[in-house]
């Protein structure tokens, strides 16, 4: 077969910066204040003191350098509940391990790969011989005399282990998916691997790079592989790479770090000490942060425009936030959840699960997806100048991979939606309720606990309700819904619900894993204690075969044609109905707090190491 020249590469990454550049000249977000200006450098003594002080016992630190700036409190309010990247069960644990390990590069805002806060010397690239010509492989400089919190080296080993250890099906990695394509990886010398991919790929920067590339210690977690991954003690106590290692961890409220004494850059942290605290509401934590100053930075204020507006007013924080592809969706579930079914609840059909007694029907859930009033929902947020806005796409940035096809079921039309319903044969009973060859239309709606995604829990329910359908409005904890607890039934990844809402959107502006959640392989099961990323159990060889073929392609508009088609499939076949595409982050941060940059690609912390109150 004939390669395709991988120059192609070189036009794709210009489209994504182009599309990347128009999405940056959007207006900026009103509640987002200009950066803050720098601190007035300090008066210079005009004479030396008559007499010299007495000498501190222990000089202080450089009023620059590492550990000079105190401690970092962050406010996550979802709290992480493991710091292993690679079994993460939400973002907050991602961020909470992202201060101990990190990638190969990050992913900057502007969507391209940055090395300086990574563990690669460089970017590969077809000018610096990187990137094979071919589109065959990549190879990767690491940074040298690198060491592990414990003072081993940190070498290519590492780095093979990692592919080793998150593909290995026993270990049920969360970011499997993201060493997929990978044929290979040699060790040419103990700084410098190169990655050998399946076939020429136009995404050499999905492996290793961004929150899903973290990479963890061979010697730490050798004897924790596979089967025996999920009760390895290291995933609660890391040995670090990164600017900071773990003091202190209580799964569920707090992370206290300190420096890393081994960490390379011997100016940073600025902070001595951060306390990562969790739990809590959105609303308390923009009040933190932004009214009070309690905190320096707090994640994810998902809260009322008008109530995040009037935070913002008081002038002790600010709000940043950046235009990004999150998006806010519900998931309907295509298993039966019954807990009646025992062993088989929520189970895939061809592994002993029965389908869902009427989600399985596009009927219906074309008619679910009819019954909402998006117009709401935007008001809630604000729209894209505070929070985000209504949408009906799964794939909402950047700009050029947005699908424009009308599938008819982004309008709020009761009248149409209790047609359909009526013609799938679900009629309301004396009761008003809908069923059908005695089952009642009953759905369990499920979420996080959040003023906002309360508000929207009732949007939803009242449209649906004047459809003659039952709805029950459950809330869980965040720290338990997005936990990888295995015992508890109220996790995301069980699903033993009819419906349930997060948020959730790709790590890059070309980002394939984001296509893959909903593959068939991503679909696990209790005894793969439901490790996937695609939590509604949907499976279709037509969008298999899409995905398939992006992991492929090579040519940039061909690609963007992909992105579309298998974002038009999971609106058409109504796998999800997206609501709101998000700003994020949405963050409160203090003003003095520099360094910081919202980021909507990668992890809040990303950069962490830069940021100072200097």
């Amino acid at each position: 077969m004939k390669s395709v020249p991988f120059k192609r590469y070189v036009l794709l990454a210009a489209i994504a910066a182009i599309v990347l550049v128009i999405a940056a000249c959007a207006p900026a977000p009103a509640v987002q204040p200009t950066a803050a200006p720098p601190t007035a450098a300090p008066a210079q003594p005009t004479a030396a003191p008559a007499q010299p002080t007495a000498a501190p016992t222990q000089a202080p630190p450089a009023a620059s350098g590492r550990g000079s700036c105190g401690t970092l409190r962050l406010l996550w309010w979802q709290a992480p509940t493991i710091l292993n990247p690679h079994l993460a069960q939400g973002t907050k644990d991602y961020d909470a391990s992202r201060l101990v390990y990190l990638p190969l590069a990050a992913v900057a805002p502007d969507g391209n790969p940055d090395a300086s806060v990574g563990l690669a010397a460089e970017v590969p690239s077809l000018a610096n011989g990187g990137i094979a010509a071919d589109g065959t492989s990549i190879t990767w400089k690491l940074k040298q005399g690198l060491k592990w919190q414990d003072g081993t080296p940190f070498t290519a080993d590492d780095v093979i282990f990692t592919w080793q250890y998150a593909t290995d099906p026993a270990t049920a990695a969360t970011t499997s998916q993201s060493f997929s394509d990978i044929q290979t990886i040699d060790k040419i010398d103990d700084t410098t691997v190169k990655i050998t991919w399946k076939q020429p790929t136009a995404t050499p920067f999905v492996a290793f790079v961004g929150p899903l590339g973290m990479i963890l210690p061979k010697h730490v977690f050798e004897a924790h592989k596979g089967a025996k991954a999920a009760e390895a003690p290291p995933n609660l106590a890391p040995v670090a790479i990164g600017p900071y290692k773990v003091k202190e961890f209580k799964p569920g409220d707090v992370v206290t770090y300190e420096i890393n004494e081994n960490f390379w850059d011997p100016e940073k942290p600025c902070f001595a000490e951060v306390n990562f605290k969790g739990g809590g509401d959105a609303t308390s934590a923009a009040r933190a942060a932004v009214e009070t100053g309690d905190v320096d930075y707090a994640w994810n204020l998902q809260v009322p425009a008008d109530v995040l507006s009037g935070l913002a007013a008081s002038g002790k924080g600010e709000v940043i936030s950046a235009v990004s592809g999150n998006l806010e969706r519900l998931l309907l579930n295509r298993t039966d959840p019954s807990a009646s079914l025992g062993d088989a609840r929520g189970e895939p059909v061809d592994k002993g699960g029965k389908p869902h007694p009427f989600l399985s029907d596009l009927k219906v859930r074309q008619a679910l997806a009819l019954a909402i009033d998006r117009e709401s929902l935007t008001k809630i947020y604000g729209g894209k100048a505070i929070a985000g806005e209504a949408t009906c796409n799964v794939i909402t940035a950047p700009p050029a991979l947005v699908s424009t096809t009308d599938n008819g079921l982004c309008e709020f039309n009761l009248e149409k939606a209790n047609a359909l319903l009526d013609e799938a044969g679900w009629k309301k009973g004396s009761d008003g309720i809908r069923e059908k060859g005695g089952v009642k239309m009953k759905i369990v709606y499920q979420t996080t606990v959040n003023a906002v995604r309360q508000a929207e829990q009732q949007i939803v329910k009242e449209g649906w309700t004047q459809l003659g359908v039952d709805v029950e409005l459950k809330t869980i904890d965040a720290g338990v819904f997005f936990s990888s607890d295995v015992a508890n039934p109220d996790t995301a990844a069980k699903f033993f619900a009819d419906v349930e809402m997060f948020t959730n959107g790709p790590s890059q502006t070309d980002d394939i894993n984001y296509v893959r959640s909903w593959i068939c392989e991503e679909i696990k099961t209790k005894a793969e204690e439901w490790r996937g990323n695609n939590y509604e159990r949907y499976c279709s060889e037509e969008y298999d075969a899409v995905v398939e073929a992006l992991a492929k392609e090579l040519d940039p508009q061909k690609r963007i044609e992909l992105f579309k088609k298998a974002n038009d499939i999971l609106v058409r076949d109504v796998v999800v109905i997206p609501l709101v595409a998000r700003n994020f982050p949405v963050a409160g941060k203090s003003k003095a707090l520099k360094g910081v940059q919202a980021n909507p690609w990668d992890g809040d912390l990303y950069n962490a190491m830069n940021w100072t109150n200097k």
